[in-house]
């Protein structure tokens, strides 16, 4: 009566897995509702919960416009008492932040099959590391955040990435302006915190670390940074229509990998060569006596040139794959461009957030603002 039963569950879960995976091929999408953030069922439609979207909202700006870390924004939300997507209060974590700005649902897409289950007896999930096809499906439901902003912030968390515990979220300069002495990053100092002329200035980190050599360039107010960037941002939108035509040319280039895809189909079709030759070679060796001396010296000799085949193989792939990711950015960045002001009265946050790479700061109190198309610019 075990066996039947066990039998008849592997049966219906069996059953009930190539349903999914069928309505998954043809892009239906599902949601567990109850722990996600913005969205619930409405007549059997996925649709935004007004309610909860702005929230979703303001972690994007936080991070993306504001400059917060994770952890920063959990923190704040928790000393508000906002509820968490489970709906505990002060339950918010940086890994909770996290999923939301990078889960592609909230462009209004949808990866399908992101997990599976293992044991139809269990029900343990695990997490699909290509074990079985996933569905990308492309606007599947309504968006809460725009796709350009939401690549941005992708962007973003990977500069911050490669910066590691470098980076600091405490203010919208933090890990963008650079010490052209060192290399360091500015930051924000008090002077005079107890009296009455108190001022926050911006030096470089490192200004004073190393007694021997003491960094040349010198201290900024918040002030004179915001009108620096003001003036290069005007300087550089007077050939706004120029940059938007460099920067589709440097798309078309990172796209265009004609002559990459050609020497990879070249390789590949070398490493099937080898590969036929070693099966032949190990075939032979199970058939026809031969000196196992000269065998192995054949065979590691293939093994050797299949391996040098596969290791051009795998830096053309990544070479390709980086192209490919840079060009991506840029296409946001040109979104990003498109809409941006053409001349700026005054300091805006979204600009400085969202166009610029950095700012390096000389000795003679200029800054050269980069931005993340590579367009430079130097103002004093």
């Amino acid at each position: 009566m075990a066996s039947i039963a066990q039998e008849e569950s592997r049966s219906i879960s069996q059953n009930v897995t190539v349903g999914k995976r069928w309505g998954m091929q043809e892009g239906k999408v599902s949601f567990a509702y109850k722990n996600f953030l913005g969205y619930k069922k409405e007549n059997g439609k996925i649709v935004i919960d007004e309610e909860e979207a702005p929230l979703v909202r303001r972690i994007y700006t936080c991070f993306l416009k504001e400059g917060m870390t994770c952890t920063g924004i959990a923190e704040k939300l928790n000393a508000e008492s906002i509820p968490t997507p489970s709906k505990r209060g002060k339950g918010w974590t940086k890994n909770t932040i996290y999923s939301i700005l990078t889960n592609e649902k909230y462009k209004g897409d949808a990866i399908l099959q992101k997990t599976y289950i293992v044991d139809f007896l269990e029900h343990k999930a695990k997490k699909n590391k290509g074990e079985i096809p996933q569905y990308y499906v492309e606007n599947s439901h309504p968006a809460i955040i725009v796709k350009e902003e939401w690549q941005m912030v992708q962007m973003e968390l990977a500069r911050r990435k490669l910066l590691g515990a470098k980076y600091s979220g405490a203010n919208i300069f933090s890990s963008k302006l650079i010490c052209e002495d060192c290399g360091g990053f500015f930051g924000a100092k008090v002077w005079h915190s107890t009296d009455k002329f108190r001022r926050v200035i911006y030096q470089c980190n490192n200004k004073y670390k190393n007694k021997e050599k003491v960094c040349q360039t010198p201290h900024l107010t918040e002030t004179e940074i915001k009108e620096l960037f003001v003036k290069a941002y005007n300087l550089s939108m007077d050939d706004k229509e120029r940059i938007i035509t460099d920067t589709k040319e440097i798309i078309d280039l990172l796209i265009n990998n004609a002559l990459l895809d050609e020497q990879l189909n070249s390789l590949t079709a070398e490493a099937d060569v080898i590969v036929e030759m070693v099966n032949k070679l190990v075939q032979e060796n199970s058939h026809v006596v031969q000196s196992q001396e000269e065998y192995e010296k054949k065979y590691n000799s293939l093994i050797e040139k299949y391996e040098k085949v596969k290791n051009q193989v795998d830096e053309l792939q990544q070479k390709r794959a980086y192209k490919l990711g840079q060009a991506e950015q840029l296409k946001t960045f040109l979104a990003q461009l498109k809409k941006a002001k053409t001349t700026l009265q005054e300091w805006d946050d979204e600009v400085w957030m969202t166009l610029v790479e950095s700012g390096t700061v000389h000795k003679d109190k200029s800054i050269t603002f980069k931005y993340y198309n590579g367009n430079e610019v130097t103002v004093r």
